[in-house]
């Protein structure tokens, strides 16, 4: 079990984008790498214009602030296992003075809070990168929009959940009033996020960035490496997709829905990381189980489904 199957290899930006091209750098985020990745990643989701944000941290607080000013409502809907609830040291609140409250998904048309704004996060990471089905997906929309309410979608791994969806970007996006996507977690830039939705939607997204302390001098490092991902891991997203399914039935596991899926084991989090290695990865305590995440991408299309059983077999006897 010396070679890797989950994570991806870090690399130097050299190594990423090869030469770097001569091209004019932004100013405070207006043209450069940072305006034609914001046009590109508009046409990708087919909305009419996206921004860049410098975490999805800041990008997500931006778009709920926004939200909450144009309904004249404060509380954010959201499950219970948000990344705001868990991971964010209370900032919706502390920072923007919005109410964010649990709401779990056969919740969202019986809450009896009238919210302004609903969050869907698609996958959803904490219950293992699950994605709903369509019908369920614009079931939630709709229970939302039939109480006024708007509906921001955390796409973070939006980019390889068109395969379990069934659906192209555009069409995906088009259910929401607004759209979050990462430019690292999937597809190995070196930091960001970006906004997308209405021109005037981001054109009030864009002076809540400033306000926010977003509006950097020159960006265009974390752009070139973002188009750089669009351009070489968005296409081939959907092999690992496809491979990640060879990996779980392999390893006796359940079809995943992306190319990530969480494992979870009895035992001492610690001991199993050290027997893994490279493996799996590193393990840490959830609840009353260890956990690790999976992630299928190029390192792993080298395992056959045999090699992987084997090692699975391997793991398995020593622990």
């Amino acid at each position: 079990m010396n070679r890797q199957l989950s994570g991806t290899r870090k690399k130097t930006l050299l190594e990423r984008l090869g030469p770097v091209p001569d091209v004019d750098p932004d100013r405070y985020g207006d043209g450069g790498p940072v305006g034609a990745l914001e046009t590109r990643v508009a046409e990708l989701l087919g909305t009419e214009a996206a921004l860049f944000v410098p975490t999805g941290t800041m990008a997500q607080q931006i778009a709920l602030k926004c939200w909450a000013d144009r309904t004249h409502n404060p509380i954010v809907a959201m499950h219970p296992r948000a990344h705001q609830l868990d991971h964010e040291n209370d900032a919706l609140t502390v920072l923007s003075g919005l109410g964010p409250i649990k709401v779990p998904n056969s919740q969202v048309a019986t809450c009896p809070e009238p919210y302004g704004t609903l969050l869907l996060e698609v996958p959803d990471r904490e219950a293992g990168f699950v994605l709903p089905s369509w019908d369920e997906l614009t079931s939630l929309v709709d229970a939302a929009r039939e109480r006024d309410a708007v509906v921001h979608l955390d796409g973070a791994r939006l980019w390889e959940s068109t395969l379990g969806l069934g659906k192209p970007l555009p069409e995906i996006a088009d259910l929401f009033d607004s759209v979050y996507v990462s430019f690292y977690k999937s597809l190995e830039g070196i930091s960001g996020a970006a906004l997308a939705g209405t021109q005037d939607f981001v054109d009030q997204a864009r002076v809540w960035r400033h306000r926010y302390g977003g509006m950097l001098f020159q960006q265009w490092p974390a752009a070139l490496s973002a188009l750089h991902g669009l351009d070489t891991v968005l296409p081939r997203l959907g092999a690992y997709v496809e491979h990640a399914k060879v990996v779980a039935a392999a390893m006796d596991l359940p079809e995943p829905h992306t190319h990530q899926f969480a494992l979870h084991l009895p035992g001492d989090p610690r001991r199993l990381t050290e027997v893994s290695g490279e493996f799996l990865g590193g393990f840490w305590r959830d609840g009353t189980l260890a956990k690790t995440e999976i992630t299928v991408a190029e390192p792993a299309l080298e395992w056959t489904a045999d090699e992987v059983r084997q090692a699975w077999g391997e793991f398995l006897s020593l622990i």
